[in-house]
């Protein structure tokens, strides 16, 4: 048989996840009942948050052909997972809005498919936009690709126009199904490259099932084999044996089980205990191991804690740090972007590839049952060197000053600015640090008319000091439950976080207050009751309703000396030192 090993590359709303539910229910591969939309999204966040975090694989016949398919994250901070389904292909449908063209996670993925010289496929989506400019697209998706260094070879790539949510593709005239990009896979996709010899598998991802134990997944590069027999596992720390318990190959949205898989397919074999991503299967009688996957180093950190406010327990399953610890070393065993450093007795210090890396990790470790604290991220420099990112941003003319002022006293430097139709689209490079509580500012001054995105660029020098937080907190300094007669007497200078009837603590974070310093404040007064009546003593209580933060957003607003309390219903913003005057002591020291 056949093979095409293909990753779709996008950026984040660009059409990926629609476009294969399309080509998976136009090829066959569907069973009945599996309709739906965004059908590869089975995470939750995935679909609360509209993107892909998880690579995963699916695959269809076209001609007698099996088409692997690896849907891959679009967002930079999951590298890990690209760097994991990339290893498995052997071309890229590169897929771009357009209207849009290509975006920061664009360059991200495709960089790294281009550095791997895979050979891209391009298919210009949604040109059925208003604003759809397609030609232009492409054109600059030819000038993306000659930055990014491309041969010659991938700078003379097929490309098709698209709607992937009516299921149709073209090259020249519009056709009513994906027929064309079935066509084009097969014919400029290169068949996977496989050497003679025994079997050898590299792990790219891992699967647990109740009945089969550890399932590991990956590309067999050369040989074949079977359900049943036991092979080499080539780790970090050795050799040892294994047996494959089950066989499965991808066929739509399920696995397939086999006696039998040969080279160039990608599957899955079940009783791999212990094995670990990077690490070869490879034949007893040569047990020979592939190169281990290099992913990019972490940018970001930030330190875990049990919760220890007086709230702890009350929600949460697992509260002990020996259960945290638990479940950050099962992660490490999937997530091989993550790093977990214990730098104290119940201290945990969590590397990423970014916030929105570590803030997946923090949501999912929430949904569980689990309940800790964390402080607030920092970069991570490498010899001397800090990371730096490149932001896109598209906002209303009229917005832009504000913005481009924001971003000036964060040390950004324009590269790129264009102008049309009463928007403006640039570019910048920024130090990553310089987007820690940026995105709620931006769409403040932009009325959330604004769009931004960025994608790791690179070291560079450290730029000293910035200044990403211009207002101070509002702490509470009695427990008890918030009334709406304090918050309304308040409201002025303060957002609160907090609605009446909130139960409150000391040390708690209550609200932003409008000017730099933190401003301890009682919420917890209730209007006295009197049998006197005065004009104007029982003026109408009118609250302006409290600003939620959702966990990125918290994580954005914490300064050096707050937490972030995270249980499975709550996020609570705290000080590390609870009491008002030790912490007022500890200002005078200086600690």
């Amino acid at each position: 048989m056949e093979f095409r090993n293909i990753a779709i590359i996008a950026h984040v709303d660009h059409g990926k996840t629609t476009l294969v539910d399309a080509m998976l229910r136009q090829s066959g591969a569907l069973e009945r009942g599996e309709e739906g939309e965004r059908l590869l999204d089975s995470f939750d966040l995935e679909r609360e948050r509209g993107i892909t975090i998880l690579a995963k694989n699916t695959a269809l016949y076209w001609r007698g052909t099996k088409i692997n398919i690896v849907d891959t994250p679009g967002h930079a901070d999951f590298g890990g997972e690209v760097e994991r389904a990339l290893s498995m292909v052997d071309g890229v449908l590169l897929l771009v809005d357009a209207a849009e063209g290509p975006m920061p996670q664009t360059r991200f993925v495709l960089r790294k498919a281009l550095e791997a010289g895979l050979k891209p496929l391009v298919v210009i989506n949604k040109v059925d936009k208003k604003e759809a400019r397609p030609d232009e697209v492409l054109s600059l998706t030819f000038d993306l690709m000659v930055e990014l260094g491309a041969s010659e070879e991938q700078l003379d790539f097929p490309y098709l126009y698209a709607i992937g949510r009516e299921g149709r593709a073209w090259r020249e005239e519009p056709r009513p199904d994906l027929s064309e990009l079935f066509e084009a896979i097969l014919a400029h996709i290169p068949p996977p490259r496989v050497e003679e010899g025994p079997f050898q598998l590299r792990v790219a991802n891992l699967d647990h099932s109740p009945y089969l134990g550890r399932i590991a997944l990956g590309r067999i590069h050369r040989g074949r084999v079977r359900k049943g027999e036991k092979v080499a596992v080539l780790a970090r720390e050795g050799l040892r044996e294994a047996k494959v318990v089950a066989l499965f190959t991808h066929h739509g949205l399920g696995r397939l089980e086999v006696e039998e898989a040969v080279a160039g397919d990608i599957v899955a074999l079940a009783g791999m205990e212990g094995v670990e991503i990077g690490d070869t299967l490879a034949a007893l009688e040569a047990p020979e191991a592939l190169p281990r996957l290099e992913v990019d180093e972490p940018t970001v950190a930030l330190t875990l804690t049990p919760n220890t406010s007086p709230f702890a327990g009350r929600e949460g399953r697992y509260v002990t740090s020996r259960q945290l610890k638990e479940r950050l070393l099962k992660e490490l065993q999937t997530n091989v972007a993550l790093r977990v450093v214990e730098t104290a007795p119940d201290t945990f210090e969590l590397q990423g590839r970014g916030e929105l890396h570590l803030a997946v990790l923090l949501e999912t470790l929430r949904r569980e049952g689990y309940e800790f604290s964390v402080g607030q991220p920092r970069v991570l420099l490498k010899e001397g060197l800090e990371p730096y990112e490149y932001l896109v941003v598209d906002v209303p003319e009229s917005r832009f000053g504000p913005v481009m002022e924001a971003l000036g006293s964060r040390k950004a430097q324009m590269q790129h600015m264009e102008q049309g139709e009463g928007r403006v689209r640039a570019d910048f490079v920024l130090p990553a640090r310089a987007l820690f509580g940026f995105r709620s500012q931006f769409l403040s001054l932009t009325a959330g008319e604004g769009v931004m995105s960025h994608t790791f660029h690179g070291y560079g020098p450290y730029l000293g000091p910035l200044e990403t937080r211009r207002t101070g907190s509002a702490v509470a300094m009695e427990a008890g439950v918030a009334y709406a007669y304090s918050l309304f007497r308040l409201q002025e200078r303060i957002q609160f976080f907090i609605e009446p009837g909130t139960e409150v603590y000391v040390g708690m974070i209550v609200g932003e207050h409008v000017r730099e310093n933190d401003l301890d404040v009682n919420v917890c007064i209730n209007k006295k009751l009197t049998n006197v009546r005065a004009a104007g003593s029982d003026e109408n209580i009118r609250l302006v309703p409290p600003r939620r933060l959702g966990l990125e957003e918290a994580l954005e607003f914490l300064a050096p000396d707050e937490l972030l309390e995270v249980t499975p219903k709550s996020l609570r913003l705290r000080k590390r030192v609870l009491d008002p005057s030790q912490r007022k002591r500890s200002e005078k020291l200086g600690v």
